[in-house]
C-alpha cells in the first residue's frame, strides 16, 4: 500500500538514503585513513614518507596537466586582445615613426654640422695665418671650369693669390676679389697646379687639375716614379702660396709618373671655408763673412 503524497518525508527516497549512507561511510573511512596516517607519521616516519611519495607520484601528472590547462586558458584572453588590437597598435606605431623619422634626420644633420663647424673653428684658432672664414655660396661643379664664389672680399682682407682651405684639405686659391665677394680657382680646374709632396717619403710632385673633379699627380724631375694606390700628398710650400702640410689628394690607382687622384676637400659638400695669408718662406740667411784681420 503506497503512502499518500502529503505524508512523504525527505528520507523516504531509497536513492537519497543510499547516498547519505555512502557519505557516512566515506567520512568514516577518511577519518580512519587520517588517523592511520597521523599514527604512521608519529611512530613510523619512513612508512609515512613512502606513502606520501606514492600519493605524490600518482597526483603529480594530474596536477601538471591541470597547470598546463590553466596556463593555456590564461593565454587565450591575451591572444584575443592582441589579435583584436594589433591593427590599431600597428597604425599608432606607424604614425609615431612618421613623426620621429624627420626629427631623427634633423638631429643627425645638426650633429654632422656641429662636428664640421667645430673642426673649422679648431682650424681657425690653430692657424695664425687665417684672414677670415667665409661661406662658399656657389661652385661650378658641372662645367669645364672649376670656380667657387666666397661671400667675403677686399673689405674682409681677402686678396688674390690667398689659399682657401677646409677642415678636410685644400680647396683652391683666390683669383679675383670684389668688395664683398671673391672668386676661387678650385684644385680640380685645369689651370690649377699645386706643388705637393708624398707624405711617406717626401717625394716632390705636382697636383694638376683635370677639369672633371679629379687631379693628376705628376712626378717632378724624375722618371719611372712608382705611385701606389692610397698614397697621400700634401702641400710642399714650394712657390710661396700654400703653407706646407695641407692635405691635397689621395692616389686612386697605382701607376707610373702620372696617376689619378681624388682631392680631400669636395667643394660641392662645403658651405664654409677659411682664407689664409699667402705663405712666403723666409729667404736663407746670408753666409757669415770671415772676420778681417786687424792691421
Amino acid at each position: 500500500m503506497v503512502a499518500p503524497v502529503r505524508d512523504r518525508r525527505a528520507g523516504f527516497s531509497r536513492r537519497r538514503q543510499y547516498g547519505q549512507f555512502l557519505g557516512y561511510v566515506l567520512a568514516v573511512a577518511g577519518l580512519v585513513v587520517g588517523a592511520v596516517l597521523l599514527v604512521a607519521s608519529q611512530f613510523a616516519p619512513p612508512l609515512f614518507a613512502g606513502l606520501r611519495m606514492g600519493v605524490a607520484t600518482v597526483t603529480v601528472p594530474a596536477s601538471s596537466a591541470m597547470m598546463s590547462i590553466r596556463e593555456a586558458v590564461a593565454i587565450v584572453p591575451d591572444a584575443i586582445n592582441g589579435w583584436v588590437f594589433a591593427h590599431a597598435e600597428n597604425e599608432r606605431m606607424k604614425a609615431e615613426l612618421a613623426v620621429a623619422r624627420p626629427l631623427l634626420m634633423r638631429a643627425r644633420t645638426i650633429a654632422y654640422d656641429n662636428r664640421r663647424l667645430r673642426r673649422l673653428l679648431e682650424l681657425r684658432d690653430r692657424d695664425e695665418q687665417v684672414v677670415t672664414a667665409a661661406r662658399l655660396v656657389s661652385s661650378s661643379a658641372s662645367s669645364g671650369r672649376r670656380f667657387a664664389l666666397l661671400d667675403a672680399g677686399r673689405l674682409s682682407g681677402v686678396r688674390p693669390g690667398m689659399p682657401v682651405r677646409a677642415p678636410d684639405g685644400l680647396v683652391g686659391r683666390v683669383v679675383e676679389t670684389g668688395p664683398n665677394a671673391a672668386r676661387v680657382l678650385l684644385l680640380a680646374d685645369a689651370a690649377s697646379i699645386v706643388p705637393v709632396r708624398r707624405t711617406r717619403d717626401g717625394l716632390p710632385a705636382l697636383a694638376v687639375g683635370r677639369g672633371d673633379g679629379a687631379l693628376d699627380i705628376r712626378s717632378v724631375n724624375a722618371t719611372n716614379v712608382r705611385f701606389h694606390a692610397g698614397d697621400l700628398f700634401v702641400t710642399s710650400g714650394t712657390g710661396g702660396l700654400y703653407v706646407p702640410g695641407i692635405p691635397v689628394a689621395r692616389v686612386a690607382r697605382a701607376g707610373m709618373d702620372t696617376v689619378l687622384a681624388q682631392p680631400f676637400a669636395q667643394p660641392d659638400r662645403l658651405d664654409f671655408a677659411i682664407v689664409s695669408r699667402v705663405f712666403l718662406p723666409l729667404p736663407p740667411a746670408p753666409p757669415a763673412q770671415a772676420a778681417l784681420p786687424q792691421p
